[in-house]
């Protein structure tokens, strides 16, 4: 069985094509890695108003999802893009994104820091994107979209993007006293494990995406 099919059998039932979605988002998205970043971005923040905050992003993430597992088909057929291009280019982008968290490099530009410290609201920019739903979860998205042609296998993603969704909130609202607990080191060092798993699987997106050139 061919990697496409392969895909394309997992997402046939319900529970599979949740399961599969969340467990290809979630180490990607790594909503533990964004605590620190959350916590520091609303340390002026009143326990209200960050909890306003955790809630806005976690909706914000599951609507870019969503709305990218329904309409990318469309961009893709707009722009001329095959999916094996697309495969691959997001297997880039996700293995950039992992040899970052390897490397223990900032999740955020410089830019995007100073940007963040002077907003009152890090809700859609930059926490939802492009902290937790990035270029890379994105392409991850519409990558599985791609290989779904029934409604359950759409209802399946939606539900596991709703998941991730209320993962990230329970994550920003409730992780602050777990990562000062851990301290930086193990923070870090979880941070990496997740990094290495993310590396996988950018390296089989793009193996799939070659192989489909065959």
């Amino acid at each position: 069985m061919t990697a496409p099919n392969v895909v394309a059998h997992v997402l046939k039932t319900l529970p599979t094509a949740a399961s599969a979605t969340f467990l290809a988002l979630f180490p990607i998205m790594n909503p533990f890695g964004g605590v620190p970043i959350f916590f520091s971005l609303t340390s002026d923040f009143s326990p209200g108003e960050r909890n306003h905050t955790a809630l806005k992003t976690a909706i914000y993430v599951a609507v870019i999802l969503i709305f990218f597992m329904f309409l990318g088909r469309f961009v893709l057929s707009f722009f001329g893009i095959s999916l094996p291009v697309l495969k691959i280019a997001g297997g880039l982008i996700v293995a950039n994104t992992a040899w970052g968290m390897v490397t223990a490099s900032s999740r955020i530009t410089a830019a995007e820091s100073h940007e963040a410290s002077t907003k009152e609201d890090i809700s859609l920019t930059p926490m939802a994107m492009p902290i937790l739903s990035g270029p890379g979860s994105i392409g991850v998205v519409m990558g599985l979209a791609a290989d779904a042609d029934s409604n359950v296998a759409y209802l399946g993603m939606v539900i596991a993007i709703a998941a991730i969704g209320l993962a990230v909130y329970l994550f920003l609202r409730l992780g602050g006293p777990l990562v000062e607990r851990l301290g930086p080191g193990a923070t870090g060092a979880i941070n990496r494990i997740f990094g290495f798993l993310i590396l996988a699987i950018a390296v089989q997106l793009v193996w799939d995406g070659v192989a489909d050139f065959k």
